[in-house]
């Protein structure tokens, strides 16, 4: 039993990953769970010192409450809203399901019925948001779903072009979680409010996931109503999230019980998981701007190396399809509308789990795709979107994500590409 703490890299070194594994592993698949940090882990040892239940009224109750506030003020200082309008969640799945079924069971409540009310979201959520709206479907409510274009961009002509008289919500997410493409929610909102002088109010989601690694997250900037946050994509804990509520626009709850969470969130909070929250969250807003340069300086590398080394090999939610292979893909900006930190490519005729288990054994670890989707489907199906037409729909079925971190250095990546290739030659 191991009785002390063990970090992620001290576990990976263990005799049981096998021989190639020993030595210093690449995690490459930090858009799946980031490592915790270290401050982080000291902010929840020190908060887990709180004896109190955060809504008795003791001493030790107060004391709790006290440090529960003081993450939520800090999480809302980093978001530039007002701590009152920050939920605190079990993680990103449960923030998206509150804002979405939480709305519609309001609605229900007010309604009787979701009859004749029209809800929209793009084709290429995480499975947390496409799942929510298929409860509103359920209940009665009907839904329409935007595509993307080629590059994986949901445009705000597109967003219009759905949008009808009895829409009653929207959801796009901010930054795709396979191919890492940032959509513009700010001029989908424009677009939105612009239908709203016309028919009734629009109520904005977004889900946030891991955009705040990399992008300023000013809520009132982005124009959303709701926006879902999980600590773990920041490299805080498992286990909590946030959702940030706008407008003190009204919300059922989906987990009841007791009043907490102003009422949205029944359950003792967590003091320490939300003091890790906070402490990650600072850490990733104090480096963010110096991170993004040097992971997307790396990530284009790998780009580079791949696209060089790799017949036939594309890159999805970014290069045009008639990139010529002796031009870096980010010349013009091509990989500019993507979180710095991801890269998602298509091989021909290779299997991408195979291709992901034969790296495993090599120290390396990446993805198919999403964490919720391995093992279950054979194809992305944020790829398939983008590429509809049958004579692409292996770009879909072949795709590897490499999602880089904090601790990637310029020799992992040379490793990454040279194991790759490696891999790929005892193929032929």
């Amino acid at each position: 039993m191991i009785h002390e703490y063990m970090d992620w890299r001290s576990l990976l070194n263990l005799e049981s990953f096998g021989h190639e594994s020993r030595a210093k592993r690449v995690y490459l698949d930090h858009a799946s769970a980031p490592p915790i940090l270290p401050e982080a882990i000291a902010a929840m040892r020190e908060a887990e010192t709180f004896v109190g239940n955060a809504g008795a009224i003791h001493a030790e109750g107060v004391a709790a409450k006290k440090s529960l506030d003081h993450s939520r003020e800090q999480i809302a200082s980093f978001m530039g809203c007002k701590a009152r309008e920050i939920i605190f969640t079990s993680g990103l799945t449960e923030s998206s399901n509150l804002a979405i079924v939480g709305y519609a069971r309001s609605m229900e409540q007010m309604r009787q019925t979701l009859k004749g009310t029209h809800w929209l979201v793009s084709s290429i959520e995480h499975d947390s948001v496409l799942a929510g709206f298929a409860e509103v479907e359920r209940l009665g409510g009907t839904v329409s779903y935007v595509e993307p274009n080629e590059r994986g961009i949901i445009s705000p002509l597109a967003v219009a072009k759905k949008l009808r008289a009895e829409t009653v919500f929207v959801s796009i997410g901010w930054a795709n979680n396979e191919i890492g493409t940032i959509q513009s929610l700010a001029k989908i909102a424009q677009t939105i409010r612009v239908h709203e002088k016309k028919h009734d109010q629009v109520i904005f989601h977004a889900d946030g996931g891991q955009a705040p690694l990399y992008l300023p997250t000013l809520v009132h900037s982005l124009g959303v109503d709701l926006l879902s946050l999980g600590a773990n994509k920041l490299y805080g804990p498992h286990g909590i999230g946030a959702l940030y509520r706008g407008k003190d626009m009204h919300l059922s709850p989906i987990i009841v019980g007791g009043k907490q969470e102003r009422g949205l969130r029944a359950g003792t909070e967590n003091v320490a998981l939300a003091a890790g929250f906070a402490a990650a969250y600072d850490v990733v807003a104090g480096e963010r701007e110096r991170e993004s340069k040097r992971v997307r300086n790396l990530r284009d590398e790998l780009a580079k190396a791949l696209l060089q080394k790799i017949p036939g090999l594309v890159v999805n939610g970014s290069t045009p399809l008639d990139a010529t292979r002796d031009k870096s893909p980010t010349t013009g900006g091509d990989l500019d509308e993507a979180l710095p930190h991801m890269l998602n490519v298509s091989i021909p005729d290779i299997s991408s789990e195979y291709i992901t288990l034969a790296l495993d054994t090599k120290g390396i670890a990446v993805s198919t795709k999403s964490a919720c989707r391995e093992g279950e489907e054979s194809r992305s199906h944020v790829v398939a979107a983008m590429f509809p037409k049958s004579e692409d729909a292996w770009r879909a079925k072949n795709t590897l994500r490499f999602s880089l971190g904090r601790e990637t250095t310029e020799a992992d990546i040379g490793r990454v590409a040279g194991a790759l290739v490696g891999t790929l030659r005892t193929l032929m």
